[in-house]
């Protein structure tokens, strides 16, 4: 072989050892989320999650994601957020453990305690906080083969219904989408609650299947739901902390300690973001609804505290369910709320 024949082919194994290198050293990461990217939960996994590990890895230099996106519901529903994530059906993933009463109830704390508070921000640091801090936890994450990167939350929840309310009395007899646990907020007020999600409310009310829906500035928006509901009474139930980004453990453990780090930082500052944006977008999307139509109103003062004065204590059955773990957490919540100078309107840790 001669000398350029040498040349060429130390340049042929030369490509194929960088192709090999680039190889071994991009990550491809499914990511997907039941809802649109339109959504306040995914915009946070598209807008702030993968450009955050994409900045971070950069700054390392070794590793880099290839992201298979699947947003929008195209590879499962609402209803199997869980079990998308766990089963590795997406190695990341929007967890709603508002969907999951059963195998995440721990989770649920703040949908068994409503009226506590309506700053979603705050709520976001707090749950950072607690499932970093208390195993019970970080621990029933582990246990649905998870690792839980960051929180979700929503804005306040009022009612956007096709009815005017004024009164409680209103409510009799009416159908309200009120999805999964939620549905306790209805307790003795004489409404139905109807099971379903943001996808699904604006063909409930429009056909008849339910009335009205308890839901949020930031997500009613972007689903015109107000089309068919466009009466908007303020009752601030609160803001609820949804579920989080998770990721598939199994997928986890094998990353490179790099790559686990960038993500664990990028869920941190997805956190802030995501309570960033959904301040934007709850204030943004009450001007333009009101533009398009909506009508909005404040429940009475003394008919709020009707509601939550009449309420049973929905708690009680998630604590004897929960046991000691779940007294665990809503003691902390609690806790962590009064630290940060909010009283709940009503102390549903009383006793513990």
């Amino acid at each position: 072989m001669n000398l350029k024949h040498l040349f060429a082919a130390a340049a042929l194994a030369g490509t194929a050892l960088s192709t090999s290198v680039y190889a071994q050293d991009t990550i491809t990461v499914n990511i997907g989320s039941s809802h649109p990217e339109a959504n306040i939960w995914a915009w946070a996994m598209k807008n702030a999650f993968q450009p955050e590990v994409d900045r971070l890895l950069a700054e390392g230099g070794t590793y880099k994601v290839n992201w298979n996106e699947a947003y929008g519901g195209t590879l499962y529903k609402f209803t199997d957020t869980r079990a998308a994530v766990k089963d590795g059906i997406v190695d990341v993933g929007m967890v709603g453990t508002v969907w999951e009463g059963s195998t995440m109830p721990l989770q649920n704390v703040t949908y068994f305690t409503p009226f506590a508070t309506s700053d979603h921000e705050l709520l976001i640091s707090i749950f950072d906080k607690l499932t970093d801090e208390l195993p019970e936890l970080r621990d029933s994450w582990s246990a649905q083969n998870m690792v839980h990167l960051s929180s979700l939350i929503t804005d306040s929840y009022d009612i956007y219904a096709n009815f005017p309310i004024s009164s409680m009395d209103d409510l009799k007899n009416r159908r309200i989408n009120a999805p999964g646990t939620s549905a306790n907020w209805l307790r003795d007020t004489g409404a139905t609650p109807i099971d379903g999600a943001l996808t699904t409310y604006y063909t409930n009310i429009q056909t008849g299947v339910s009335e009205g829906a308890l839901s949020f500035a930031s997500g009613i928006l972007p689903t015109r739901v107000y089309e068919v509901a466009p009466n908007l009474t303020r009752v601030g139930i609160g803001a609820m902390y949804f579920g989080g980004i998770a990721v598939n453990k199994t997928f986890f453990d094998k990353l490179p300690e790099e790559v686990q780090a960038a993500f664990r930082a990028a869920g941190k500052e997805t956190s802030k973001r995501h309570g960033a944006y959904v301040t934007e977008k709850a204030t943004t999307a009450i001007t333009e609804m009101e533009a398009a139509g909506l009508q909005i109103s404040e429940m009475p003062a003394a008919e709020k505290q009707k509601w939550v004065d009449n309420l049973p204590n929905i708690v009680e059955p998630w604590l004897a369910t929960g046991g000691e773990p779940a007294k665990t957490v809503l003691k902390a919540y609690f806790s962590a709320l009064r630290e940060n100078g909010i009283t709940p309107l009503r102390d549903w840790d009383a006793g513990l």
